[in-house]
């Protein structure tokens, strides 16, 4: 009983093994390597490249652009221009319809063209709609 005991442990066994020629842990080492060399080269070079355009930039001392004026009238382009605030510019844009939209006014006063509240135009429009449905069953009755 002792003898099986002792054997339980025990993971060796010399007659299997990994094969030796399918990966060279080496190679993968050294190419691992080798690109982080060449990362950090990289980016040394572009940090190095980045400040010799500033100073070239800076040395070249040229007139500035007539589009870089200085005064904020010139600056402006031509209309039509870009918005600054789209959500801004929406929120307003919808608070406005939103008052046109659940206030009176004249559309157009010479004609006698009015705006109503578009609670109340349903209203007047349902009451429509039951008048004409009881006009119509009014005279399918009276037909029948």
């Amino acid at each position: 009983m002792a003898e099986t005991s002792s054997h339980i442990g025990k993971t060796e066994n010399p007659q299997v093994s990994h094969e030796q020629s399918d990966v060279n842990v080496r190679r993968i080492l050294a190419f691992g390597l080798g690109l982080l060399v060449a990362g950090v080269v990289i980016q040394l070079g572009m940090w190095w490249l980045f400040d010799y355009f500033a100073a070239r930039t800076a040395q070249l001392d040229q007139p500035r652009s007539p589009l870089a004026s200085s005064s904020p009238r010139e600056s402006l382009p031509p209309e039509p221009r870009l918005q600054v605030s789209p959500a801004q510019d929406l929120k307003e844009l919808r608070a406005a319809e939103d008052a046109m939209l659940h206030s009176y006014g004249w559309v157009d006063q010479q004609a006698g063209v009015v705006r109503i509240p578009i609670e109340r135009a349903m209203e007047l429009l349902a009451e429509h709609w039951k008048e004409e449905e009881k006009g119509a069953r009014g005279k399918a009755k009276g037909e029948g």
